[in-house]
C-alpha cells in the first residue's frame, strides 16, 4: 500500500517505461486444505469478469441495509462515483448491532493489550453498549449528523469507540495520528471544520508515558471554533484544563444510556475523512463515504484473509490512525464479526519478542503487518520469534509498501513455518480498501508480488502514453473502472481531487505507484514513482535495488535513492541495515569489504546497470512512525544537502547517527569501478 501524492512525477526517458531488471522463480501453490474450505474460489474472478456491478451488488447484500438501493453504480460524472445509490444503512449498525441480534453478543471483538501489560477483553455486546454511551454522550456535545469530530487518540479501545460512535450518529471522523505535531493536528481541525476534538491525556510508547492532551491544547489555540474536547484518562498524567470546553470521558460517557437507535444514512453520506500529505504544504483529506467503503473492506477481509469469524483470532499490526486501522482493525474485522487483537505500544517493547508473546498469548491465527516491521525481525534474528509457540498462525498479510522476496521468505519461514501463505496486499489511502492481492485458497503466491487484482477491480500497467505495457515490461499502475471503497473527493476541493488522480490517464486513476508485469502477466509493485531513478537513460526503481541487497544474507534492510552524477544523470547510493551476523561478519571484514561485496552482489542479481555507486552501513533508517522510509531525508543526505523537515520522524536522531558516520567526501563506503 502506498499513499498518493500530488501530480506525480511524469514518467521521462527510456520510452517512458520503467526496466524490468529482478527474476523471481520461487513459487508456493495453496495449501490443500485451505483451498478446500476457502471463502472465496477461482470462480469469483469470472463471476466479475461477467458482470462487476452484479458482483458488487452481491457482496453488498452481505451487509445490513435499512433500505434497497436502486442502483448500483452512477458513474455519469466521471471521476464522481456513487455506489449503491438510494440505499440506506447505519455502519455502527453493521459493525455490532446486526452481531448481537444473531445471538453472537458473547463473542470478544477485541482482546486489548496495553503496552505496560494492562488488558482489557471487550465483547461484541460490551461494545455495542459502549459504542452507544459514547453516541449519547456526543450528542450531549451537540454533535448532529454531518459534523466533523475530530479523534487525536493513542491505540486503546476508547479510540475505536469514538470512531464507531461517530458512525452511528453520521458525523464524519478525522483520525489525525497520535504522533503528528500541533501544528498538524491544527491544521486538520481548521480543514474540516472539525468542533469537537476527542484526544487522552497520553498513551504509553517505548516504556513510557507520552502526552497527547498538551499537543491538543497547543492546537486549539488557534481553532477558535471547537466548542469541546473529550478527555480519555489513560496515562494519569497532569493536563492543563480549559473550563467549559474540556471534559473527561469518565465523566460523560458513563453517564448516559446503553440505549441508542441507529439511524439509516445515504450509502453516500460521508463515514471519514483521512488526510494525507502531498507534495504541497496542505494535507489532502480523503474522503470516503457509507455503503461501498463497508461493502469493499467487509468482503475483502473476508476474502483475502479468508476469515472464519467462529474460530479465528486477527490482528492487523497497525496504528487506527492510519487508513490500514480504519479498514482492517475497525470497519472491516467489525463488519465481519471477527475476533481481533489491539495492542498500544512498540514490537520491542518490554522486549523484542513482544509481538510474538501476544500471538502465543491470544491463539492469533492471522496476522497481518508492514515490510518494514519483517525487516526489523529479520535484523534481529530468527532466535527470538523461535522462543515462542506460533503454531496458531495460519496466514500472513503484508501491507504499507513492497516487500522484498527475501523478506517475504523470512515471513513465511521464521514466523510462518514454511506452511502460512503469505498474502501481500497492495492499496492506498485513496483506495480504502485492498485491490490487488493474491486470494489464500486460489493463488499460487510468487514472493515479492502482489500477483493480480482482486475480483471486482480493473488494474493495468501502463507506458507514459497510456498504453498498457506488454508482460515482462514495466510501467505506471492504473484503475481503469470505479470500485466501491474509492475515495470520493478530495474534502473542500473538488478540482485537486481531478487533478491529482484523474488526468494524468484521462479516464484512469493514476495511483502515483510503478509496477511490472512478468511474464504470466502478474502484477510487482515497484513504489512511488517519484522514487524512481534515472540512471544513463534507464528508469530504475528504488524496490528493484533494494530487493537485490537485501537477498544477500548481510542484510536485513535497505533503503536506495539516486544522487546527481555528472556522468550519468543520476547514481544509486544505499543504506543498509546489516543482520545482527552480518554486523559481526563486516566488523571481521571491515566495512569496505561488505560495500564491496554487496555491490559486487548487486551486479550478479540485475546487472552493472544498478551496481550502486556508494553503499553505506547504518544502523537505522529514518522511518515515520508508520513504518515508512523517508527516501527524501536519504537524498539529502547523499547530495550533501542541508535536511528537510524531520518532524514525522520516529527518531529524528536517527539523521544525526547517519551523518556522523559520514566518509568525509560524498557519501561513499567503497570504490567507485
Amino acid at each position: 500500500m502506498a499513499g498518493g501524492a500530488d501530480g506525480p512525477a511524469a514518467p521521462e526517458g527510456s520510452g517512458g517505461t520503467l526496466s524490468n531488471l529482478l527474476r523471481e522463480e520461487r513459487r508456493f501453490p495453496p495449501p490443500a486444505d485451505l483451498a478446500a474450505h476457502a471463502n472465496v474460489t477461482a470462480a469469483a474472478y469470472d463471476e466479475a469478469a461477467a458482470d462487476g456491478e452484479a458482483f458488487w451488488a452481491a457482496q453488498a447484500a452481505r451487509l445490513e441495509w435499512a433500505e434497497p438501493w436502486t442502483q448500483v453504480l452512477d458513474w455519469s460524472n466521471p471521476p464522481f462515483a456513487r455506489w449503491f445509490t438510494g440505499g440506506r444503512l447505519n455502519v455502527a449498525a453493521n459493525c455490532l448491532d446486526r452481531h448481537v441480534r444473531a445471538g453472537h453478543g458473547d463473542r470478544v471483538a477485541f482482546h486489548w493489550e496495553g503496552e505496560p501489560g494492562d488488558t482489557r477483553t471487550l465483547s461484541y455486546a460490551e461494545l455495542k453498549d459502549e459504542v452507544c454511551r459514547a453516541a449519547n454522550a456526543l450528542l450531549a456535545l451537540g454533535v448532529r449528523a454531518g459534523d466533523r469530530v475530530a479523534l487525536y487518540m493513542p491505540m486503546i479501545p476508547e479510540t475505536v469507540v469514538a470512531m464507531l460512535a461517530c458512525a452511528r450518529i453520521g458525523a464524519p471522523h478525522t483520525v489525525v495520528f497520535g504522533g503528528f505535531s500541533a501544528d498538524a493536528l491544527r491544521g486538520r481541525v481548521l480543514d474540516c471544520d472539525a468542533r469537537v476534538v476527542v484526544t487522552a491525556d497520553g498513551g504509553y510508547r517505548k516504556g513510557a508515558a507520552s502526552a497527547l492532551k498538551p499537543a491538543v491544547d497547543e492546537a486549539l489555540e488557534q481553532c477558535p471554533d471547537v466548542r469541546s474536547v473529550l478527555v480519555v484518562r489513560r496515562t494519569g498524567q497532569d493536563v492543563g484544563w480549559t473550563e467549559g470546553r474540556d471534559v473527561w470521558w469518565h465523566d460523560l460517557v458513563a453517564a448516559q444510556s446503553a440505549e441508542h437507535e441507529a439511524e439509516a444514512f445515504d450509502s453516500e453520506h460521508p463515514l471519514y475523512i483521512m488526510y494525507t500529505s502531498g507534495t504541497t504544504a496542505r494535507p489532502k483529506g480523503i474522503l470516503h463515504t457509507t455503503g461501498g467503503y463497508l461493502t469493499q473492506v467487509a468482503w475483502t477481509h473476508w476474502a483475502v484473509f479468508d476469515v472464519k469469524p467462529q474460530t479465528d483470532v486477527y490482528w492487523t499490526a497497525a496504528d487506527i490512525g492510519w487508513v490500514t486501522g480504519h479498514s482492517y482493525i475497525v470497519y472491516g474485522p467489525l463488519a465481519n464479526g471477527v475476533t481481533s487483537v489491539l495492542y498500544e505500544g512498540t514490537p520491542d517493547t518490554p522486549h523484542q519478542g513482544r509481538w510474538w508473546e501476544i500471538v502465543e498469548k491470544y491463539k492469533v491465527s492471522i496476522l497481518y503487518c508492514a515490510p518494514t516491521a519483517i525487516r526489523t525481525f529479520m535484523k534481529w534474528g530468527e532466535r527470538i520469534p523461535g522462543r515462542f509457540d506460533l503454531s496458531s498462525l495460519r496466514l500472513l498479510g503484508s501491507v504499507g509498501e513492497p516487500i522484498n522476496p527475501e523478506a517475504w521468505i523470512w515471513y513465511r519461514r521464521a514466523i510462518g513455518a514454511d506452511r502460512c501463505p503469505v498474502v501481500d496486499t497492495w492499496w492506498q489511502t485513496e483506495t480504502g480498501a485492498q485491490m490487488i492481492s493474491p486470494l489464500p485458497g486460489v493463488s499460487t503466491a510468487k514472493p515479492g508480488s502482489a500477483l493480480r487484482a482482486l475480483p471486482g477491480v480493473s488494474a493495468e500497467v501502463v507506458d507514459d502514453s497510456g498504453k498498457p505495457v506488454p508482460n515482462g515490461s514495466g510501467g505506471y499502475l492504473v484503475l481503469t473502472e470505479p470500485w466501491p471503497s474509492m475515495l470520493r473527493t478530495i474534502w473542500g476541493d473538488e478540482q485537486r481531487y481531478v487533478d491529482t488522480y484523474w488526468s494524468r490517464f484521462p479516464g484512469w486513476y493514476f495511483a502515483g505507484d510503478g509496477a511490472k508485469k512478468d511474464e504470466d502477466g502478474d502484477i510487482w509493485l515497484l513504489g512511488r514513482v517519484d522514487d524512481v531513478m534515472n540512471v544513463s537513460g534507464h528508469r530504475i526503481s528504488t524496490t528493484e535495488v533494494e530487493s537485490a541487497l537485501v537477498s544477500h544474507p548481510l542484510v536485513a534492510e535497505a533503503a536506495v535513492v539516486g544522487a546527481a552524477d555528472e556522468t550519468t544523470g543520476q547514481g544509486i547510493v544505499a543504506f543498509v541495515i546489516l543482520r545482527a551476523d552480518g554486523e559481526q561478519a563486516a566488523a571481521e571484514a571491515g566495512g569496505e569489504d561488505v560495500a564491496r561485496q554487496l555491490r559486487a552482489h548487486v551486479t550478479r542479481e540485475i546487472g552493472p546497470i544498478a551496481r550502486p555507486r556508494q553503499i553505506m552501513v547504518v544502523a537505522e533508517l529514518p522511518k515515520t512512525r508508520s513504518g515508512k522510509i523517508m527516501r527524501r531525508l536519504l537524498r539529502d543526505i547523499a547530495e550533501n544537502r542541508a535536511l528537510g523537515d524531520v518532524t514525522t520522524l520516529t527518531d529524528s536522531s536517527v539523521m544525526d547517527a547517519i551523518r556522523d558516520r559520514l566518509p568525509a567526501g560524498p557519501a561513499g563506503g567503497g570504490d567507485e569501478e
